[in-house]
């Protein structure tokens, strides 16, 4: 078995595969304060929750964007597994040109999700994920990472409505059956849930228009992408495990040399 981990800002998923078969997944909160102990402990809880046997994982490879966790984190792992994991990073093979600016500012996170979408999906695509932040990549025809769009995530948007405001309460994020509120409440929900529809549907044809290809697929991925793929034409793939696999094609290639991606 080969287990991977995405540490994102908000949450780590972390995925059990037996050969291309993904069997289990589980999350947790990234930023909460954990000893390798507690980490080696709740991994192996997820486990055993699921009848699993976690003396059967043969590798781990971890993508993470929470720096100040991986100490921690990979003690916890070798005290569990007695493995070295693997860290998407520099020297990494991952069969994806970063021909960006400065490649190094290309996050993990954003390179294991276009990874998976360009070998799962083909190429040229735009992998959007719904997270934190809202990140937009763009991937070419031959599998090159080319460009990227950053914004704030919707939950972060929803947090700075309330926060700042001090008469509007903390809501929900919820479609409501009107784009007309009657209430405060909907009023909210829909001028967060319907101005990001907007949102999304905008950068994605401004980024169509400029890099002006035909054939381009767009694949989302994240907490909120269902919402968004069953409400915009502008997304034509939801894949909620993109991250988790794309790791796992990441791990073939380095540990396995095997490499049957585009």
């Amino acid at each position: 078995m080969v287990l991977v981990i995405d540490v994102g800002n908000t949450n780590t998923e972390i995925g059990v595969f037996e050969g291309e078969d993904l069997l289990c997944s589980w999350r947790f909160v990234s930023k909460t304060p954990r000893t390798s102990d507690e980490y080696a402990v709740l991994i192996q809880g997820f486990f055993d929750n699921d009848d699993l046997d976690y003396h059967e994982v043969e590798s781990v490879i971890i993508a993470s964007v929470v720096p100040n966790i991986m100490y921690s984190l990979n003690n916890g792992i070798k005290k569990l597994f007695n493995l070295e994991a693997l860290e998407v990073g520099p020297g990494i093979k991952t069969g994806m040109p970063i021909l960006t600016s400065d490649p190094a500012e290309v996050g993990a996170d954003r390179i294991i999700d276009a990874v998976a979408a360009y070998n799962l999906y083909g190429g040229p695509v735009i992998v959007v994920d719904f997270g934190t932040a809202t990140t937009y990549d763009y991937v070419d025809k031959n599998g090159a990472y080319l460009a990227k769009v950053t914004s704030p995530g919707i939950q972060i948007s929803a947090e700075a409505l309330f926060r700042n405001a001090a008469q509007l309460p903390s809501i929900a994020i919820e479609k409501p059956a009107s784009i007309l509120g009657k209430d405060t409440v909907t009023s909210m929900q829909a001028g967060l849930v319907y101005g990001y529809i907007g949102q999304v549907e905008y950068i994605i044809a401004r980024m169509m228009e400029e890099i002006a290809v035909p054939g381009i697929k767009v694949v989302a991925t994240g907490g909120y992408g269902r919402m968004f793929h069953e409400e915009t034409r502008a997304i034509d793939i939801y894949d909620p495990k993109l991250s988790l696999k794309g790791l796992k094609i990441i791990h073939d290639k380095n540990i396995r040399g095997n490499w049957s991606g585009r």
